[in-house]
């Protein structure tokens, strides 16, 4: 499983899916919201919370198609598909690679982006907090995707369209959390939801992508 590990994040990088691509749509996405809406520090500040989380999603959504996309191609999908260890450990070590090349670095440079955005003082540690919490879960629901989707030419629309719906739930109470940190706000029912849709996701879904795999290659 470690091996498995080492060589997604090695492919991870080579094929362009690597740290650099997420964190660069994320500070592109930072960067224009001041366009649009103005350079006003008190309205960036307000809306921050939800920008930020909206950049780490859709900076999470660029490398979903290559999760299983480049084992598919080469047949590297099938022998794991045999194999001894369970497909749905072979999923669950694909989203952990995803997220430690794409979600991580988005946490790790969230201070950063926030400042751009003005976010309040007060909201870095949430930020970090609710990032670390919910970035997880959005590889793990990508893995779904990219489990229904794998071996469809040009399937990076559909699977844009099947993840979003997905992840609705923990956008909504990451931002919240976020914010009510930021207002210095009870912080439990945002924090335990969110906690709780990541457990839950990363409890059900791999099984759910095995089985969405297993009926691709038949």
């Amino acid at each position: 499983m470690i091996a498995l590990l080492l060589r997604d994040l090695r492919l991870a990088v080579r094929a362009g899916g690597g740290f650099g691509l997420g964190l660069a749509f994320f500070l592109i996405v930072v960067t224009l919201v001041p366009f649009g809406v103005g350079p006003e520090g008190q309205i960036l500040g307000r809306i921050a919370p939800g920008i930020l989380w909206l950049g780490a999603l859709l900076a999470c959504l660029l490398s979903l198609d290559r999760i299983f996309a480049l084992d598919f191609e080469d047949g590297s999908l099938d022998l794991l598909a045999t194999a001894p260890v369970p497909l749905e450990g072979v999923v669950t070590i694909k989203a952990l690679a995803h997220w430690i090349t794409t979600g991580l670095p988005l946490v790790v440079a969230a201070p950063v982006f926030g400042l751009l955005m003005h976010l309040e003082s007060t909201a870095y540690f949430w930020m970090i907090l609710a990032l670390a919490l919910g970035t997880p879960a959005l590889s793990v629901l990508g893995t779904f995707g990219a489990a229904l989707t794998v071996g469809l030419k040009r399937g990076g629309l559909l699977l844009s369209l099947l993840v979003l719906p997905l992840y609705v739930p923990t956008l909504i109470f990451g931002a919240e959390l976020v914010r009510r940190g930021a207002q210095n706000m009870d912080t439990n029912v945002p924090l335990l939801m969110l906690a709780g849709i990541t457990a839950a996701v990363i409890a059900v879904v791999p099984f759910a992508s095995a089985a969405a795999i297993r009926v691709n290659l038949r």
